[in-house]
C-alpha cells in the first residue's frame, strides 16, 4: 500500500485531480482507495471510499458549540485526530495498492494545525508522499510563484515526506506560458530574471530573497504540468510518484 496526500491552496484543484487520478489508476488496473479528509466538503467530484464526514459533522459542531463556519472547521480538523484510529482501520481493511487522500480545501487546516502531521503519520505506517499543487493561473506572476515555493517548503518542513510538485490546471494556459513556469522551476536563473524583469521595489527584493533562502536549503520544485480535465501530464505525474514510492516499479507487480 502506498499513500498519496494531495495538498494545495484553496481552488488549486485538489479534489478534481484526486478524482481524475483515481480513474486513471483504475484504468491502469490499480486497486485504489480514495479518502476524503475535508469535513467541510459539500460536494465532491468522486465518491470517497473513506469519508471523514462519516465521523465528524461540521454543522453539528456549529450548533453544539455556537461556532461560525471557520471555527467549526478548525475544531473539526483537530477532531479528525481523535478519530484517526477508526479511519486508519477502515483504510487498511480495504487493502488497496494506492490510497489517495484529498486534504481540506483550506490548506492550513491540514498543513498548519498540530493535528495534520499526526494524522499523516498515523493514517497508516505504509510509504507516503505528498503532492503539492501549484495553481497554474495563480503562478503566472513570479511574485505568486515564489510565494508558492515558500508555502511548499513550509509544507515539507511540517511533514518531512517526499514531495511531487504539480502545475495544476495547465489546460487553462497557453503552452508557452506553461513552459515558462516550468522553466522557472527547473532553472533558478530563469526565475531570478523574471523577478528582476516583472517586479519592482519591495516585491522584487522580497521575492528574490525568499527564492534564494529556499534554494539555499537545497530544496527544488521541478513542476509537472497536469490537467485533471484533459489528462495531460498524467503519465509523467504517475512516473514521478512511482519513482518515490516504489523505486520506479509499478505499485503492484
Amino acid at each position: 500500500m502506498f499513500v498519496i496526500f494531495i495538498i494545495g491552496t484553496a481552488g488549486s484543484g485538489k479534489s478534481l485531480l484526486t478524482a481524475t487520478f483515481n480513474e486513471w489508476l483504475k484504468e491502469s488496473k490499480q486497486d485504489v482507495t480514495v479518502v476524503n479528509l475535508d469535513p467541510g466538503a459539500l460536494t465532491l467530484p468522486y465518491t470517497p471510499d473513506v469519508d471523514v464526514r462519516d465521523y465528524i459533522n461540521v454543522e453539528a459542531l456549529m450548533d453544539e458549540y455556537r461556532l461560525g463556519p471557520n471555527g467549526a472547521l478548525i475544531m473539526a480538523a483537530d477532531l479528525i485526530a481523535d478519530q484517526i484510529e477508526r479511519i486508519s482501520s477502515e483504510v487498511e481493511s480495504l487493502k488497496a495498492d494506492v490510497v489517495l487522500v484529498d486534504t481540506p480545501g483550506q490548506m492550513e487546516l491540514f498543513a498548519f494545525r498540530e493535528s495534520g502531521p499526526y494524522i499523516a503519520n498515523e493514517l497508516t505506517r505504509e510509504p507516503k508522499a505528498i503532492v503539492y499543487l501549484f495553481d497554474s493561473v495563480f503562478s503566472l506572476n513570479p511574485l505568486n510563484y515564489v510565494s508558492n515555493i515558500f508555502l511548499s517548503a513550509a509544507v515539507y518542513n511540517r511533514f518531512f515526506l517526499p514531495q511531487v510538485h504539480v502545475l495544476s490546471k495547465c489546460d487553462l494556459l497557453p503552452k508557452e506560458e506553461v513552459d515558462r513556469i516550468v522553466d522557472w522551476s527547473a532553472k533558478p536563473k530563469a526565475l531570478e530574471h523574471a523577478i528582476e524583469e516583472k517586479l519592482q521595489g519591495t516585491r522584487r527584493l522580497l521575492s528574490r530573497n525568499m527564492m534564494k533562502a529556499v534554494y539555499q536549503l537545497g530544496l527544488r520544485f521541478l513542476l509537472i504540468p497536469v490537467s485533471a480535465k484533459t489528462n495531460e501530464g498524467m503519465i509523467n505525474f504517475n512516473m514521478a510518484l512511482e519513482r518515490i514510492l516504489a523505486g520506479g516499479e509499478k505499485y503492484t507487480y
